[in-house]
């Protein structure tokens, strides 16, 4: 399978790792020249350090790292049997991506988005292939992480669905099939939980250690929401909250005022050095 992954950050970067170490050509698109110079030296890297663990032979190494290609062009997407979009969470931007390579790739190709909380209805509907648009929600980080979340649209075709759980199994993931609704499963599941733990800060129920010490201790999460949160960025999940409270409706969804405050502040998490942790040290 040839495929295309727009995006070289760090979900773009990891998609490409994957797919090119199970055997897949992969043609990683970023317009920005500097961005695909990082994600290549990244990939390296985490290749590196699978050899060193014994989890990768050097030779797979190499060959993983021969069949990625770079370009800046999204032109480079034609012939690729499945296009995954991996750039940050705006639904014009990612609609600009979905538009130009309608165009360019072949009528039988895949779009998929790797979006954790934009619509893949809406998506879809800006293109003339709605049937054979899809989500690949992939975990952070991406060789580590088993789940992939495969989101259907309103008019995915089953067959389309049918494939891609097929791929996401060849890639040595767990799929598993979820609806066109906010947040899908794990962010609305998740993000709520992350909030109301902010929210529990904010009115001094207890200090962040503490917080995050009762959901590893008592309820086994390897980490607490709070450093989750900083691991995720709090801007990322800011935008989630605001997806889930404009889809739904619901109070329950409502941002926390402190979660506001912080990504005003531009105190973002791990990315910023400062969110509920300092990461400056």
């Amino acid at each position: 399978m040839k495929v295309a992954v727009i995006g070289g950050g760090t979900m773009g970067n990891g998609i490409v790792h994957v797919f090119a170490q199970h055997g897949h050509d992969v043609t990683l698109i970023d317009l920005d020249r500097g961005a695909l110079d990082r994600a290549l030296a990244t990939i390296a890297k985490n290749l590196d350090r699978q050899v060193k663990k014994g989890a990768l032979a050097e030779a797979d190494k190499d060959a993983t790292l021969r069949r990625i290609a770079a370009a800046t062009d999204l032109n480079a997407a034609a012939g690729a049997d499945l296009a995954i979009e991996a750039v940050f969470e705006s639904f014009e931007v990612k609609r600009a991506i979905f538009v130009k390579l309608d165009e360019v790739l072949g009528p039988e190709a895949i779009l998929a988005s790797n979006t954790s909380s934009i619509s893949i209805t809406k998506l879809a509907a800006c293109t003339g292939r709605p049937g054979r648009v899809i989500g690949m929600h992939f975990m952070n980080p991406v060789p580590v992480m088993k789940l992939v979340e495969v989101i259907s649209g309103q008019a995915t075709d089953p067959a389309v669905l049918a494939r891609i759980m097929a791929v996401s199994a060849d890639l040595e993931k767990t799929p598993v099939a979820v609806q066109d609704y906010p947040g899908f499963v794990s962010n609305r599941v998740l993000m709520p939980m992350i909030n109301e733990a902010v929210q529990c800060l904010m009115e001094g129920v207890a200090d962040r250690e503490a917080i995050d010490t009762v959901m590893k201790l008592g309820m086994a999460h390897p980490m607490g929401p709070l450093q989750l949160a900083d691991f995720i960025g709090l801007d990322v999940c800011l935008d989630i909250m605001n997806v889930l409270y404009d889809g739904f409706k619901d109070g329950k969804y409502r941002p926390s005022p402190l979660l506001v405050r912080m990504v005003a502040a531009g105190h973002l998490g791990r990315k910023t050095g400062r969110g509920f942790y300092d990461y400056q040290a």
